[in-house]
């Protein structure tokens, strides 16, 4: 089990870093966990929640990107205090995270390789309807992600995840300012209303929740460091970058909402729920503005399924890198090792990236198995409430320099991200269809 006393260097106590000035230029790393954690399915959410409701969950939005924030910077401040990285933070809470952590990291990466291949798919199919079939643009989207991922460091990384990011914000914007929003209803949708309709509140806590909340929230840390921030003295950037992450969450999160309350809840228009509501939502497109604007909407589709195909590809990849050389026995894991490339190199990095991408070619050939696609449900549900509550646990603890532990307003936060998330999680467990499972 690692040392709980801390683990600042001698050297470092003598020698604080000296603080960076935050800065525009340093930008990065929220850049990627933004794209990566909104994925098609969380604009879908969105574009549901304006269709049902209006403007009037756009207040619960917000609340989600803050939501997000509170644990993104919980999880980056926890690199830049310790040194040390996440997973070595939960293995000195015992072994009943690194059990946990095994578990969900094989079963959860076997299922979202399927899903991230098929919902990148999906755009280039409607843009290529004639070239294959969606298991073969699944297949080759997943190849592609891989050898990008293989033969780039994180820098390369990061200029291409910018780069889709500024396709995905483009299309998303235009998008709201095409259907013209009513910004007195919009503005109206800030105040904290539930809407009049069953099950509201658990629609509502849905929504907070479900963007942009993945185990890539736990990933930011591990972008922070391979960035090349490994101290102290990064915490302001830190701090900026991470907002700058979920403001530009935020605009896509607002910009989607807008476009369905104006062109499907006016309409009275439904969509399905998943990808294939993104698909539909480009034959509306179509239909209302010419296919110049669907084929549009498509490209930033396909943006964004790719950011979170390749964004897991890299920061998960980097994770269970980081969870191999603890069980092996090298000693406490550390910022620097991730940010010297190591990581990236290791033969875990490369064999998870193995595993995000040939197994799960199966379930596109073959199907999904239901068993199996249950306890991918519940796993998933876990992870944020394990996520919060272990954060609040390390942040408060010996374990973090008492100057870098968490205050009043952290707390709060990340206590209401972890009951936000058990509820959820409860629901998601509750809802699986248990008596076909047995």
């Amino acid at each position: 089990m690692a040392d709980t006393t801390g683990s600042t260097t001698e050297n470092e106590a003598q020698h604080p870093p000296q603080p960076r000035k935050a800065s525009w230029k340093y930008i990065g790393p929220g850049i990627v966990v933004a794209a990566t954690g909104v994925g098609a399915g969380d604009l879908v959410a969105t574009l549901i929640a304006g269709s049902n409701f209006g403007y009037t969950l756009l207040w619960a939005a917000i609340i989600g990107c803050l939501v997000k924030i509170s644990l993104a910077e919980a999880a980056g401040r926890w690199h830049l205090s310790t040194g040390r990285t996440l997973f070595d933070g939960w293995a000195s809470l015992g072994r009943w995270t690194t059990w946990f952590f095994a578990v969900y990291v094989v079963v959860w990466g076997f299922v979202y390789g399927a899903a991230a291949m098929s919902s990148s798919a999906l755009p280039l199919q409607a843009l290529f309807p004639d070239v294959m079939d969606l298991k073969w643009w699944g297949i080759a989207c997943g190849l592609v992600g891989l050898v990008f991922v293989w033969f780039n460091k994180y820098a390369v990384f990061e200029k291409v995840m910018t780069v889709l990011v500024g396709v995905m914000f483009v299309v998303t914007v235009y998008l709201a300012i095409r259907v013209t929003p009513n910004l007195p209803d919009a503005f109206a949708g800030l105040l904290p209303v539930l809407p009049d309709e069953k099950d509201s509140i658990l629609n509502t806590l849905g929504l907070i929740g479900g963007v942009g909340g993945t185990i890539t929230l736990a990933a930011y840390g591990y972008w922070v460091n391979a960035k090349g921030w490994t101290d102290t003295g990064w915490m302001k950037v830190m701090r900026l970058d991470n907002r700058v992450a979920y403001a530009t969450t935020g605009i896509f999160v607002i910009a989607m909402l807008f476009v369905g309350a104006e062109m499907l809840h006016s309409a009275n228009v439904a969509i399905a729920s998943g990808d294939k509501g993104l698909i539909q939502l480009g034959d509306i497109l179509e239909a209302e503005y010419g296919a110049a604007t669907a084929k549009f909407f498509l490209i930033g589709f396909f943006a964004t399924s790719f950011t979170s195909l390749i964004g897991v590809w890299h920061g998960v990849s980097l994770m269970f890198a980081d969870f191999v050389a603890r069980l092996s026995g090298k000693g406490r894991a550390k910022g620097e090792e991730v940010a010297s490339g190591a990581r990236e190199r290791s033969w875990p990095f490369r064999a998870y990236l193995l595993w995000l991408t040939f197994p799960p070619m199966i379930l596109l050939l073959e199907g999904q198995p239901f068993r199996l696609i249950i306890v991918y449900g519940v796993l998933g549900a876990a992870f944020m409430p394990f996520l919060a509550g272990t954060l609040i646990w390390l942040l408060n603890s010996a374990r973090t320099p008492r100057e870098w532990r968490n205050g009043p307003v952290s707390n709060v936060m990340l206590a209401i991200a972890g009951l936000l998330f058990l509820v959820l999680c409860v629901k998601q467990i509750w809802d699986q269809p248990w008596g076909e499972f047995f």
